[in-house]
């Protein structure tokens, strides 16, 4: 469970980068990215509660 929250972070860190990029810079390459990004943390996040849920029981 470690490896995915280190998973998340590091998603998330590209996602913020990319999404100021587009923010400030109005860069469309890096909103794509961002987007991309928000996909990946989206399924790292349920992998996460899977794995979450199981260390429970």
């Amino acid at each position: 469970m470690k490896e995915l929250v280190e998973k998340v972070a590091e998603l998330y860190a590209a996602f913020e980068k990319d999404a100021k990029a587009q923010l400030e810079n109005g860069n469309k390459a890096a909103g794509t990215r961002a987007r991309k990004a928000s996909l990946e943390i989206e399924k790292s996040m349920k992998a996460f509660r899977k794995a979450s849920l199981e260390a429970a029981k």
